[in-house]
């Protein structure tokens, strides 16, 4: 479990609300649905994106340990991570953070340092893209290899940006 103290959560709050003040404030869905007690639909938008994200990548790794991997479904699957990716940077309004009192697994590191969150997005961008142009040569141990690149690229960012609450 995430052990954290009073006094960064509340650094952390104080620095988020300047930000928010800074830069206008929750956009008007997130006010009003933050008013109505509900969630913002960008919050669903971004999980289910990331769940597909997950699915497509199972797929990946199913077929790499398969005798016979279907190339063309792990062309297709790094291309639905690729086009999934773009939109990541797009998920993460101002003021949709668990410092903003969503129950999220997006950390406020993501809009402490939107450079380094873009930057990781473009990763996943680049190496997805290698992925679905490798497939269709069908060198299984090339595809492994750009597959283990590109999970090591969701590590990362989960790492830095994303709440890990199974420790």
């Amino acid at each position: 479990m995430l052990r954290l103290t009073l006094r960064p959560l509340l650094l952390a709050a104080t620095l988020m609300t300047g930000l928010a003040a800074c830069s206008g404030g929750d956009t008007s869905e997130t006010a009003a649905t933050k008013a109505a007690g509900e969630a913002p639909p960008i919050l669903k938008e971004r999980e289910e994106n990331f769940e597909a994200i997950g699915k497509a990548f199972k797929a990946v790794r199913g077929q790499l340990d398969a005798d016979a991997p279907d190339f063309a479904l792990i062309a297709a699957s790094a291309t639905d991570i690729n086009t999934r990716a773009q939109a990541i940077p797009n998920h993460f309004p101002a003021g949709t953070s668990t410092a903003d009192g969503f129950k999220t697994e997006a950390l406020p590191a993501i809009w402490e340092k939107p450079e380094e969150f873009k930057a990781a997005a473009q990763k996943l961008i680049d190496e997805s893209a290698k992925l679905a142009s490798l497939a269709p040569g069908g060198d299984k141990a090339a595809v492994a290899a750009q597959a283990m690149a590109m999970g090591g690229t969701c590590k990362g960012c989960h790492d830095k940006f994303r709440l890990d609450d199974e420790k």
